[in-house]
């Protein structure tokens, strides 16, 4: 039996047979749990397998919630780690009918395949398939019991869901069903080679539905490989979603250099270097890109030199000031810093399913510290009049909001500007807005826009 036999879609349709997906559904999975990213994960997957298990991965990561404690029920004592990732893996995929991307019978039948063929689970296969073929019987049964388990509920650890109520108290719930989605494919314009009008009518011309976001921001309705996006290999565009897009506008705002020189600025959690780009592309300007991880820089240099724009890109600690500055041999001040900091991601869960499941409570305090240390640190590194912008994909308050209000409490030489502040993940659809209004779809993110006074 192949992948596309009983789907419902073609998106997870492929010529390999869907146990051999599930098979390597149930190892991400557990390597997940086992601590691994998604991204890392899925390396180890075969790349003639990757689109179709990444697809599947992210849809069980999405539901996770609600089919370990499917589960319970059916399991209440845990089976081996690799056994109970295939019961929840197929649990995950098939407990509601509407979202399923296969019949349960097929997904049943498959996944007690991928359990005999698979000796760390060869063991439990009949286990696995008494109690998938009890979920067939009691489907209705089951998930009502489970109904009012909040981590069934809105899929996320309890510790999640209470933090966000406590923050967000009238948002809370739009944020979990917002992570429930799946992320639009967003591009940024590059205005230095198109206009967004002018992109928008050349998608239009081969046929591509898209939706203008508001600055340089373009929604495709129909995500496409992005060696398929028209003008990305060419630099005309850049994948970026439309809330990661304010922060080159906000940093830059009214801010000129003194003496006519190019704003001199710095990037200082630049990779992958979207927003570095972004810098480029709206102004004249000598930018610092700082990353700790050489590799990740690495993909700084790619994008730019996709773009054709050219940076001062490191390989260094933000904090560790000897590494990288003085910049050209001076200890120059800057007229604007980027910071975005490292975050729990708790804002871009859509695009990132894992991180929910990977984050705990405690972590939130670890990286609030380094949030501090970064601001600390590099504040003294503005100019006069120039400007810091403090941003974090996150919607957690004790790494925006909180965090900001202690660094003016103790940094009387700073003002805040306008800002947008905590940004709620939102989720566009066909028909919620007049199109140029430009209905906004964004990750979730805080932005908080810091002044240094002149005087």
């Amino acid at each position: 039996m192949t992948a596309s036999t009983g789907s419902r879609t073609g998106d997870y349709a492929d010529a390999v047979p869907l146990w051999q997906q599930l098979q390597a559904v149930a190892q991400a999975l557990a390597d997940v749990r086992a601590g691994a990213s998604a991204t890392t994960a899925l390396e180890a997957v075969p790349s003639a397998l990757r689109p179709g298990v990444q697809a599947l991965l992210f849809h069980v990561l999405r539901w996770l919630g609600q089919a370990e404690a499917l589960r319970r029920k059916l399991a209440p004592r845990n089976p081996p780690p690799v056994a109970d990732a295939l019961l929840c893996t197929a649990l995950a995929l098939g407990w509601r009918e509407a979202d399923a991307p296969y019949e349960m019978f097929t997904l049943v039948d498959q996944a007690v395949e991928a359990a005999k063929r698979t000796p760390a689970t060869r063991p439990q296969s009949a286990f696995i398939n008494a109690c998938l073929r009890r979920f067939l019987r009691e489907r209705e049964t089951l998930v009502e019991a489970t109904a009012r388990e909040p981590m069934a509920q809105w899929n996320h650890p309890r510790w999640w869901i209470d933090r966000l109520r406590q923050d967000h108290p009238r948002h809370w719930q739009e944020i979990l069903r917002t992570n429930a989605t799946q992320a639009p494919m967003t591009l940024r314009v590059n205005e230095r080679k198109t206009t967004v009008g002018d992109y928008l009518a050349r998608l239009a011309a081969q046929g591509i539905d898209a939706l203008a976001l508001g600055g340089q921001a373009v929604m495709l309705w129909q995500a496409r490989p992005v060696q398929d996006v028209p003008g990305f290999a060419d630099g005309v565009v850049s994948v970026q979603d439309a809330g990661a897009q304010l922060a080159a506008p906000l940093l830059l705002g009214e801010l000129t250099p003194p003496q006519g020189r190019p704003l001199r600025l710095l990037d200082a959690c630049a990779a992958p270097g979207g927003k570095t780009a972004h810098l480029l592309e709206l102004a004249e300007a000598e930018v610092t890109a700082l990353d700790i991880d050489p590799k990740r820089c690495e993909r700084i240099h790619q994008n730019l030199e996709r773009l054709q724009l050219q940076a001062r890109v490191v390989a260094a600690d933000a904090r560790d000031l000897d590494q990288w500055w003085p910049v050209n041999g001076q200890r120059e001040l800057f007229d604007g810093i980027l910071l975005d900091a490292p975050c729990t991601a708790s804002g871009i869960v859509r695009r990132h399913p894992d991180v929910r499941w990977l984050r705990r409570e405690s972590d939130i305090g670890q990286l609030a510290v380094i949030q501090a240390a970064l601001l600390s640190l590099l504040w003294p590194l503005v100019r006069p009049g120039g400007r810091l912008l403090y941003c974090t994909c996150s919607v957690f308050k004790a790494e925006g909001e909180q965090q900001i209000q202690t660094f003016l409490a103790h940094n009387t030489d700073a003002v805040l500007r306008p800002s947008p502040g905590h940004l709620i993940p939102r989720t566009a659809r066909k028909g919620d807005a007049v199109r140029d209004n430009g209905h906004r779809d964004f990750d979730g993110f805080f932005y908080a826009l810091l002044e240094k006074r002149a005087d």
